[in-house]
């Protein structure tokens, strides 16, 4: 499978985990699915609302029910959730994967390494194997 974005999409969120830095950022990614790829045109931050947010991440659930809202009809939908690790890998933890409950959605995952922000990582949580497996990235200029 094939995630694809734009480069506009991931600075943002790379901006948004150096300013959160040293916790954990969160949001919910949306798009479009096809059978080959999944299209991210917008990330929607959100407030970590996790108790221990320099290990761990959650998601506020008023995002996404107003999220769900406002896509209904659109034919986008929620693709899947970014966080960042705070001078961790660009890789879903242990943690994350107690975590995955929706095998549908990706999981984009930057580093943040004494403040700075690296390139993301791209999963998908294969539920039969227990795993996150690593999906290909690809970045338009634009966006």
């Amino acid at each position: 499978m094939i995630v694809v974005t734009s480069s506009g999409i991931l600075g943002r969120i790379a901006m948004a985990a150096e300013g959160a830095y040293p916790e954990e950022c969160c949001g919910l990614l949306v798009g479009r699915r096809t059978e080959a790829a999944v299209q991210i045109d917008e990330a929607a931050a959100s407030t970590n609302i996790a108790g221990e947010r320099r290990r761990r991440f959650e998601v506020d659930p008023t995002l996404r029910l107003s999220l769900m809202r406002t896509l209904r009809g659109t034919g986008r939908d929620i693709v899947g959730h970014y966080h960042s690790h705070p001078d961790g890998p660009d890789e879903p933890s242990a943690q994350d994967a107690a975590m995955a409950f929706e095998p549908d959605l990706i999981w984009l995952v930057v580093a943040v390494l004494r403040g700075r922000a690296t390139a993301p990582g791209v999963f998908r949580f294969d539920a039969d194997a227990g795993v996150f497996r690593g999906l290909r990235l690809v970045t338009r200029s634009r966006g």
